[in-house]
């Protein structure tokens, strides 16, 4: 921890070289996600409830899953870059060093302007809590925390697996985008909005319904399954086997040469 704390510094000590540029990225990032949060706004203004979600219980899954992807984002950065770390042969230099790839790999690029969509993430967030009437106790806050921990695991090992893909084509795949950026997109609404379909494939493959919906579903009194609020960190065994798919690839790396 005291390396990754090292990274964290010089990574800290560099955008802050640039402070004007670092303060308007944040600033961009933050209004990309109030673009979001303006289209939930006016469909509202239009429906009232979807699939028996209001307005602010809908704000309330969105935040926590906005926070859970700039968690992942800000701080596995260097995953969703990973093509250009292969391609420019930075990987060859990576695995003749005396530490484990994916500690090199995640100390390489914390992107700290990320911090602009959790403030809006937060603002929904706070929002969200003051305009429904959730009876707040410890197992609630909990759900909520175990929620975040799983959502950032689960972003994480997409991040991972997107890396591992570029083991093999060199290239990042765009379609990978569908379970990152896509899933942050389909974050704004429930999971079960989307199908049954949906839902068993966001429970049993990609658990984004871990970290999500059934969670929710405790949070908002809409059930009262005690076994919700500890479903977020089940979903965290999600890196399991993106750990095994990443380790699957280095097996398989060849150097391109740069």
């Amino acid at each position: 921890m005291k390396l990754y704390f090292k990274y964290f510094s010089i990574h800290l000590k560099s955008v802050l070289q640039y402070k004007t540029s670092f303060l308007l990225t944040v600033i961009g990032q933050f209004l990309v996600s109030f673009n979001v949060f303006l289209g939930v706004y006016f469909m509202f203004r239009r429906f009232n409830k979807v699939s028996g979600f209001s307005y602010s219980e809908v704000l309330l899954c969105f935040s926590i899953v906005l926070i859970e992807f700039s968690l992942a984002e800000c701080f596995a950065r260097g995953f969703d870059s990973f093509s250009s770390t292969i391609s420019n042969g930075e990987f060859d230099r990576i695995m003749v060093r005396p530490r484990n790839e994916i500690f090199q790999v995640l100390g390489s690029k914390i992107e700290f302007t990320r911090i602009g969509r959790m403030l809006q993430a937060v603002v929904m967030f706070v929002y969200g809590v003051r305009e429904n009437d959730v009876v707040w106790n410890p197992d609630k806050i909990f759900a909520v925390l175990f929620m975040i921990i799983g959502g950032t695991a689960v972003f994480t090992g997409i991040f991972i697996i997107y890396a591992a893909f570029c083991f093999f084509t060199i290239e990042g795949l765009e379609f990978m985008n569908i379970f990152t950026d896509g899933a942050r997109e389909f974050g704004k609404y429930p999971v079960n909005i989307y199908g049954k379909k949906v839902l068993l494939v966001c429970t049993f493959i990609i658990p984004y319904a871990l970290i999500q919906y059934y969670p929710l579903l405790y949070i908002l009194d809409k059930s009262n399954n005690t076994g919700y609020i500890f479903l977020p960190l089940l979903a965290c065994f999600f890196l399991i086997p993106c750990y095994l798919f990443w380790r699957f690839g280095i097996r398989h790396y060849k150097s391109t040469g740069s």
